[in-house]
């Protein structure tokens, strides 16, 4: 992903934009402000643009007043919420950002285990919240990524096994539309707009709030990784392909190639060399997760166990550190249909010759309660897929694009022959309208054309996976 050129930011006539802050309630940020170098800073360092403005807003009134604002101007939108997009959608050169960040309320209804939640939270800040009554949902593997991109996106993490993707448990949707229009959708409002939004990322409007199911998981679970040199993988990883067909749907997690960190609770002898990590996360009683995972322990003794009973919130943080903002992305990633030997010997090689010490290399399985929703309930598929695969190129210098990027592209391609052309979205980056197409499969990208042209028939939101209105 060849990054853009920088354009100065084309801000609009200074009486214009005193007129606009008057009336809006957040924060308006312009280049020259003290604030603005931060400001318009997301997590993918690859992405360096310079916006005219970023609009912090603090609730639907201040959505509303920047969509109308900047359809006035004539200036180009990017919406953002956590501002993990990999493609760099939640920033621009030379138009607005409606920054949500700043919109974190949240209330949970424990009797009726649900969640209503604002976009501006971050999966950290959610299961902060739902962790206080035992109650979670699926969420990013990330904690500081943004609950509005994922979930739209559809919403892969450590639950989904027993729970289903983070849109299967959705409820309703608030969003304001290109035009300006608050709208709500659900299973009864606005249906075919409720199907369109789990899984059709931000194409329709700005989804300002959720409504989440949510389900008893915690406070404490069994989590952590066993530890394993990456010699070990091709054995470990076929008993693993079979080990999982009958693990119970609350054992969760997936196997991760990494690069051993200089930490203190890694053998200094051990520091940067690959290691293959067993992640787990059971979402059950303790006492079931210790038998669940014991066939793999006994079988394959880890050189380092870490798996232990530690608080769900604890769990959702494994992989923060090895994923600091700032750092260069490339991110590929696929549905995989099976995992035979052939793909097993072609991920290994690949992953003994990551070219970056903060690159990995990761397998999760599906199955269970993914499965079981039918293809045609969410633009998301393919709902049969055995295991999801993502190569994640990070690196520090700018000037090593082309090689971290290359290692990425080649273990796509090695994969080729055992994925689907549909794909999860929120993990590539922007390669173009077609790859968008086939992702999501004729039928249901004709259903969301036709969604876009009602709720955007001018494509005014298009930093994003984008559907092209229907003509």
């Amino acid at each position: 992903m060849a990054e853009q050129e920088n354009t100065v930011a084309r801000t609009p006539a200074e009486e214009v934009v005193r007129e606009f802050a008057g009336r809006f309630r957040g924060e308006v940020i312009l280049p020259r402000d003290d604030g603005y170098e931060s400001a318009r800073k997301v997590f993918n360092g690859m992405i360096d643009r310079r916006p005219a403005m970023v609009v912090r807003c603090t609730g639907v009134a201040d959505v509303v007043a920047a969509v109308l604002f900047a359809r006035a101007e004539g200036l180009e939108v990017a919406v953002r919420g956590g501002g993990h997009s990999v493609p760099g959608y939640g920033t621009c050169d030379g138009g607005m950002v409606i920054d949500l960040s700043a919109m974190k309320g949240m209330r949970v209804d424990p009797g009726a285990r649900t969640a209503h939640a604002q976009a501006g939270l971050t999966w950290g800040e959610f299961d902060r919240e739902t962790q206080l009554f035992g109650l979670a949902v699926t969420g990013g593997r990330v904690s500081g990524t943004g609950i509005a991109g994922l979930t739209l996106g559809g919403g892969s993490g450590w639950l989904e096994r027993s729970l289903g993707f983070t849109a299967d448990n959705l409820l309703s949707v608030e969003m304001v539309t290109a035009e300006g229009a608050f709208v709500r959708a659900s299973e009864t409002e606005n249906v075919e707009l409720f199907w369109g939004l789990r899984g059709g990322g931000g194409n329709f409007g700005i989804a300002t709030s959720f409504e989440f199911r949510l389900h008893p998981v915690g406070p404490i679970v069994l989590g952590g990784m066993l530890l394993y040199p990456a010699e070990r993988a091709p054995d470990l990883l076929r008993f693993y392909r079979d080990f999982v067909e009958t693990a119970p749907e609350e054992l969760g997690g997936g196997c991760a190639f990494i690069t051993a960190p200089p930490e203190p609770f890694i053998p200094e002898r051990v520091q940067g060399t690959k290691l293959l990590a067993v992640i787990v996360c059971h979402a059950g009683p303790i006492e079931e997760g210790e038998e669940a995972i014991r066939p793999l322990r006994e079988a394959f003794p880890p050189a380092m166990d870490m798996v232990q009973p530690m608080p769900y919130t604890v769990v959702q943080t494994l992989l923060d550190a090895a994923n600091p903002p700032g750092m260069q992305h490339y991110w590929k990633a696929g549905f995989m249909n099976g995992l035979p030997d052939e793909a097993i010997d072609i991920a290994v090689e690949s992953a003994l010759r990551m070219t970056s010490p903060l690159t990995a290399l990761a397998l999760f399985p599906m199955g269970g309660a993914i499965s079981r929703v039918a293809e045609e309930d969410t633009p998301l598929g393919p709902r049969s897929a055995l295991y999801n695969y993502h190569a994640l190129a990070q690196w520090a210098d700018p000037a090593g694009f082309e090689q971290h990027a290359g290692w990425a592209r080649e273990l796509d391609a090695a994969l080729r022959p055992w994925t689907d052309e549909r794909i999860y979205l929120n993990f590539i980056g922007d390669e173009g309208e077609e790859r968008v197409r086939t992702g999501y499969g004729p039928e249901k990208y004709r259903r969301l054309a036709a969604l876009k042209r009602e709720y955007d028939p001018d494509n005014f939101f298009h930093l994003n996976q984008n559907i092209k209105p229907m003509a």
